[in-house]
């Protein structure tokens, strides 16, 4: 509103000119194709954004940990935790059978070379 407030009465009387124009312009548009800008803008559904829970903590942890600093002392801030994934005693057997497989195919490749 400070802006308003600032102009002169001819920039005032221009600015509500072209205001005039681009209404008018518009409505030509419209005549042409039939429909409205504005209708079409408001017509496309806007996407939703979803946050993940460990996201939030994170900008949480931020946000009071700024405040903190703007207040001049210092908050505990948790670390949110990271889920380890777990293996199954037969997935790791797997996996080492595969690592010695791949090493003993290595070390008998290495020899035929010398």
């Amino acid at each position: 509103m400070s802006l308003i407030t600032s102009l002169s009465a001819q920039q005032l009387r221009r600015a509500a000119a072209i205001k005039e124009q681009i209404q008018s312009l518009e409505n030509e548009f419209s005549r042409i194709f039939g429909s409205s800008t504005k209708s079409a803008i408001a017509a496309a559904p806007k996407k939703k954004f979803k946050m993940s829970a460990a996201a939030r903590a994170r900008i949480s942890a931020a946000a009071k940990a700024r405040w903190a600093k703007v207040n001049g002392r210092k908050v505990a801030v948790k670390q949110a935790s990271k889920a380890k994934g777990k293996m199954s005693a037969a997935a790791k057997k797997k996996l080492s059978a595969m690592a010695k497989a791949r090493w003993a195919k290595a070390k008998a490749a290495g020899k035929k070379k010398l």
